[in-house]
């Protein structure tokens, strides 16, 4: 346990910010998730609507500084070619 009174409140300081965090992240994975679905059915209207829900996500996600911005790019990148598969 810490003795310093900033040190404590680091630590509650902590909690919250994991508690934050580990929401995005789930909120991340069920977006790609729903993306990932509909790209199995191979129907370009669901997967042009989850591919702009998951950008969405990503981009806050990355603002937040929950995951890097070029991680954001990257899977952005990914996903938009995955769509482009299905659309042409």
């Amino acid at each position: 346990m810490p003795n310093l009174k900033s040190a404590k409140k680091r630590m509650r300081q902590n909690v919250v910010l994991h508690d934050r965090n580990q929401q995005v992240r789930t909120r991340l994975k069920n977006a790609r998730l729903t993306m990932m679905d509909a790209l199995e059915t191979k129907n370009a209207e669901a997967g042009d609507a989850a591919f702009r829900t998951y950008c969405s996500v990503l981009d806050k996600a990355a603002k937040g500084g929950v995951i890097k911005k070029n991680t954001a790019i990257r899977r952005k990148t990914n996903a938009a070619n995955n769509l482009r598969k299905i659309v042409s």
